[in-house]
C-alpha cells in the first residue's frame, strides 16, 4: 500500500510549509508517501470553474490509476482519528494505494468529484488549502501512531 496527497499549489507560508514537511516526514515512517504538487492555475481572467477543470485536469493526470481516491471535501465523511487510522489499517491489508485529493483556493472539478470513491470532512468548516494539507498530514502522522499502539494519540 501507497499513499498519496495529492493537492493543489505549494504552501506559500513559510511557517505553515515547515509543519506540513514536519508531520508528511513523520507520517512517511508509518506508510509510504509521495506527495504530489500540481500547478495553481491563475484565476485572473478566468472564471471559478474554468480554474477548477484545469487543476483538476493535473490532478487526475498524476493520480495513480490503480489509487483509490478519497477527496478531502467539508461534505465528505466526518470520522474521528481511531476510525481514520481503521481505513488507512483496511487499506493496507488490502494492499490497495491510497490518494488523498485537496483541491485549490476555488475546489475541485466535477471531473475529481467523480473519481473520487470516497469524501472525507477533514473540518466541520472550509479550511484553506495549504491548512487542510496540515491536517491530512497530521492526521495520517497520527493514524500511524494508533495503528502502532504508540503513545501520541491520547
Amino acid at each position: 500500500m501507497k499513499v498519496w496527497v495529492a493537492v493543489v499549489g505549494k504552501p506559500r507560508d513559510a511557517a505553515l510549509a515547515t509543519a506540513i514537511r514536519e508531520y508528511e516526514t513523520r507520517a512517511a515512517r508509518y506508510w509510504p508517501l509521495d506527495v504530489i504538487e500540481v500547478k495553481e492555475e491563475p484565476a485572473r481572467g478566468s472564471t471559478a470553474a474554468v480554474v477548477m477543470r484545469k487543476e483538476g485536469e493535473r490532478l487526475l493526470a498524476r493520480v495513480p490509476a490503480s489509487a483509490r481516491v478519497i477527496l478531502c471535501d467539508v461534505g465528505g465523511d466526518s470520522l474521528d482519528s481511531v476510525a481514520f487510522a481503521g481505513t488507512l489499517q483496511e487499506q493496507r491489508e488490502r494492499a490497495q494505494d491510497v490518494a488523498f485529493v485537496i483541491g485549490g483556493a476555488h475546489g475541485v472539478d466535477v471531473a475529481v468529484r467523480a473519481r473520487a470513491e470516497r469524501r472525507l470532512a477533514l473540518a466541520p468548516w472550509t479550511l484553506p488549502h495549504e491548512l487542510a494539507r496540515l491536517v491530512l498530514a497530521e492526521q495520517l502522522y497520527r493514524a500511524g501512531t494508533i495503528g502502532r499502539g504508540e503513545p501520541y494519540h491520547k
